[in-house]
């Protein structure tokens, strides 16, 4: 049984660096350091040119770490680089920033290097979990910077909300909706936090909110920015028509993408791979950590557990055309729609609204 694959690719970059670290945050990351940016981003062009087979690329993301912590110097040499990289006229080209240093200068550099998309993580207005959470902004600045970012002419611009902070009521909750709202933005990605080992939340022994006020969070969340006409495409994505991510929608696809970074993943060729973690390692050229090739039934279940995520689902003739197989004649598919978990219309297959939530609690009866 042959799969069909796009020549089309996307390619997610990282950079590890910050000037603070957040106290829930568990990606690949460093303080800041001006010696090891510039080594840093002498071996992300080495592996770049040794990996990059010159595909037209739909859509570039460079996370994080905090990119916009480099300078402008830094950055200009981090674009230089990008320019190896095979952009189509429509590529959407996105960039993760942080409230505190995003400056003008900055955002113009960005703006003149084609990148049409910011990811700004906010996370929350309230000053005392922006403390708890180990953020440096403010309130004030999160108004005058999304502003700057409108100036420049960014139009499509993401930002970040956490719910399910310890304590957390669903006043505050609301009180955090109802500022993001005011910023008119485009697309708002929600996160339930998660106490990660390894990460200070952990290490100070912070525990999760209870499930069932999570639940009514979730609810909440989903409610209020549908009544303000934002799409809920994906579980935790929010959009403005037109505007859902798309080097995310990448992903949720099962379709191939690069890996570029300390940490990076990326599945090319039906290769799943991971990038190592180890900065040394990483400088001396040794860029991949593990890598495995997929035979048919994990590259299927991959197709499960990540279009499933997209409220929408799997659209059935595109799964017949990738796998040559009618998505209608598994049996755990047609188990999950007798049990009303599953639904489907003309053209999607897709988990029932009422199950969600627990979509996790269905996805996992896809792995073999």
């Amino acid at each position: 049984m042959k799969m069909v694959s796009s020549q089309n690719k996307s390619v997610y970059i990282h950079i590890p660096f910050c000037d603070t670290i957040c106290s829930y945050c568990d990606f690949c990351k460093f303080l800041k350091n001006d010696e090891w940016i510039d080594k840093y981003l002498d071996s992300l062009e080495k592996e770049i040119k040794s990996k990059y087979k010159n595909e037209i690329l739909n859509t570039i993301y460079i996370g994080g770490g905090t990119p916009s912590c480099l300078n402008v110097n830094q950055l200009t040499k981090l674009f230089n680089i990008i320019k190896i990289l095979n952009k189509n006229k429509e590529c959407e080209f996105a960039f993760e920033c942080n409230i505190e240093n995003i400056t003008k200068n900055k955002l113009k550099l960005l703006y003149e290097n084609g990148v049409n998309r910011l990811s700004i993580g906010i996370q929350t207005f309230n000053e005392k979990y922006l403390n708890f959470l180990n953020r440096k902004h403010t309130k004030e600045e999160i108004v005058d910077k999304i502003n700057v970012c409108k100036e420049i002419g960014f139009k499509n611009i993401n930002i970040d909300l956490i719910y399910g902070l310890p304590n957390q009521t669903l006043d505050e909750l609301n009180s955090d909706i109802e500022e993001f709202l005011k910023l008119n933005i485009t697309h708002i990605s929600t996160y339930s936090l998660i106490i990660e080992p390894n990460t200070k939340l952990y290490i100070d022994n912070i525990k999760n909110i209870d499930d069932n006020l999570d639940y009514e969070m979730y609810k909440h969340i989903c409610n209020k920015l549908k009544d303000n006409g934002y799409n809920h495409y994906e579980i935790s994505n929010f959009s403005a028509l037109g505007y859902e991510s798309r080097h995310n929608l990448t992903y949720w696809n099962n379709d191939n993408y690069y890996g570029f970074g300390l940490g990076a993943s990326g599945y090319i060729d039906n290769i799943r791979y991971d990038n190592t973690r180890n900065i040394n390692k990483y400088l001396n050229g040794e860029y991949i950590k593990e890598s495995h090739k997929l035979d048919l039934n994990e590259t299927i279940e991959n197709e499960f557990i990540l279009g499933l995520r997209k409220i929408k689902g799997i659209n059935k003739e595109i799964f017949k055309n990738k796998y040559n197989k009618d998505i209608k004649e598994m049996d755990i598919v047609n188990k999950l729609i007798k049990e009303n978990k599953l639904l489907e219309d003309e053209k999607n297959i897709y988990i029932n609204k009422d199950y969600i939530y627990v979509s996790n609690d269905i996805l996992v009866e896809f792995i073999d």
